[in-house]
């Protein structure tokens, strides 16, 4: 008996004008999968991230949420899911106690239990030495940890991220990528974009490529590796051991990214 995906979406578009930036895309991500969705920059990601969240209506097509259509079971979804949006959308006249005990309070926590865990995780990010700071004045990398930390206290069953290291130093992306595998360890689903190749193949299972609003690839990483390998011994390309190669190298095959190795600035010729 097959699983029942935790994210569907079928025929999923979403036009700006006569641009479809997503169009078309059928996405699958099974219960459990810590899935990477990658792109060239203006591919649709943050685009269809905005719309399985429910920030951005779509055009056309339809989404699933942990079996339900997030069309008609807006607020029953919101509540299952954590959210790290590109912008991070924080109250920066709020201390980041206050602030967590807000998102905690919305998500339906008790008052008790929202402080408690805004404590908790206060001091899991390494960001209880300065209880009176204003959320405003924090540094970049801190509020990205504030922002996850509010994505996760009230412990979502799926977390959509979009660049959720960005400006983060090592020693906290160390502990943010802890914690992420133990929610995969405990169940949970977890959607992460990032331009980092090498983050997404150390934390991923299952990958999908978006390329001018249109998805040209989904699969783990071994069926990645094995089409792309199938496609170039079918065009007569090398027959490069599928295991040798790296995300980095199966995203540009798979998006055409690569550069004539002519092509160079004038100035620096």
């Amino acid at each position: 008996m097959e699983i029942a995906p935790t994210i569907c979406t079928q025929a999923l578009t979403r036009r700006f004008g006569e641009l479809a930036a997503v169009d078309g895309v059928d996405l699958r991500v099974a219960p459990g999968q810590f899935f990477g969705f990658l792109g060239p920059n203006g591919a649709g990601k943050s685009t269809t991230i905005k719309m399985l969240t429910g920030l951005l209506a779509p055009s056309s097509g339809r989404i699933e949420i942990l079996g339900l259509d997030l069309q008609t079971h807006p607020v029953e979804v919101k509540r299952q899911i954590g959210v790290v949006p590109e912008g991070m959308a924080l109250f920066g006249r709020l201390t980041g106690a206050e602030f967590l005990s807000f998102a905690g309070r919305m998500y339906g926590l008790d008052r008790q239990t929202a402080a408690n865990r805004a404590s908790e995780l206060l001091e899991f990010m390494q960001l209880a030495d300065q209880p009176r700071k204003l959320v405003t004045d924090y540094s970049h990398g801190m509020q990205k940890k504030l922002a996850m930390a509010a994505a996760v206290i009230h412990g979502p069953k799926v977390l959509f991220l979009d660049e959720p290291f960005e400006g983060v130093d090592a020693i906290a992306a160390g502990t943010l990528k802890a914690m992420l595998q133990r929610m995969i360890t405990r169940g949970a689903t977890i959607f992460l974009t990032s331009h980092v190749l090498e983050i997404v193949e150390r934390l991923c299972s299952h990958v999908a490529i978006i390329h001018q609003g249109r998805l040209v690839a989904q699969g783990s990483l071994e069926e990645l590796r094995a089409g792309v390998q199938a496609a170039g011994a079918a065009g007569g390309g090398l027959a490069t051991s599928p295991e040798k190669l790296t995300l980095e190298e199966i995203f540009l095959r798979v998006v055409g990214g690569s550069r004539p190795a002519e092509q160079e600035l004038s100035w620096l010729a």
